[in-house]
């Protein structure tokens, strides 16, 4: 009972944090409606940005333990990470077509994220190209750790570096001063958190099917 109260707790505050980002101003007043977005793109970035940090952390700990448990948690990392970066990608396109006219303009940071989708979409592509288990997740844990050194290039550096569509000021200014009002820092906080919660549920739900699997796999053979 005592995991169940925590999943209900965790979808009534999902569930205020969604009715507020709605009925509430919208958060960028210059931008409109489509700001509201903002409640749900950014969480999302965040998560898969801490979803290839625990995928590298994870496969540093393969090349050092060689347990298959700390490789099954990297490729769920990865796995979860890929699906949270895309849809991220899905809102900002929302966001580009509703600011900008069209869902697509190749702005640096929609072309850092897309890169970001082939880096680790090839991750995967790896994983099940390679049929001998150690060689597999040998090879999959040094990709993910190159791999990873390309993430706050392509994220924080990059976008910053060269002119952008994306507006630079959505939560801090050029001065590193927080922009937004009481309201709507609690509310994206609060979607912060929870997007945060979810992905750590989905990440135990995906690490403990691969063990049943495995388990199943070894008693089988």
């Amino acid at each position: 009972m005592t995991g169940m109260w925590w999943k209900i707790l965790a979808g009534v505050v999902m569930a205020g944090v969604i009715v507020a980002s709605f009925v509430t101003p919208a958060p960028q007043q210059q931008i409109g409606e489509a700001s509201r977005i903002f409640y749900y793109h950014i969480p999302q970035a965040w998560v898969s940005v801490l979803a290839f940090t625990m995928s590298m952390v994870f496969s540093i700990r393969y090349l050092r333990s060689k347990s298959p448990i700390e490789d099954d948690r990297a490729a769920a990392a990865a796995g979860l990470g890929l699906v949270f970066c895309f849809m991220a990608t899905v809102t900002g396109a929302i966001f580009a077509k509703e600011t900008w006219g069209s869902y697509w303009n190749w702005d640096p940071r929609e072309t850092t994220v897309f890169v970001l989708l082939l880096i680790y979409a090839a991750y995967l592509a790896l994983r099940n190209a390679v049929e001998d288990e150690e060689k597999r997740a040998a090879l999959s844990a040094v990709y993910s750790i190159f791999a990873f050194a390309t993430v706050p290039l392509l994220i924080f550096i990059i976008p910053r570096i060269m002119p952008s569509l994306h507006p630079s000021d959505s939560i801090v200014d050029a001065n590193f001063k927080f922009q937004m009002d009481g309201i709507v820092a609690l509310i994206l906080s609060g979607s912060v958190i929870m997007f945060t919660v979810l992905f750590l549920w989905m990440f135990n739900l995906s690490c403990r099917t691969r063990s049943l699997v495995r388990k199943q796999y070894e008693e089988d053979f």
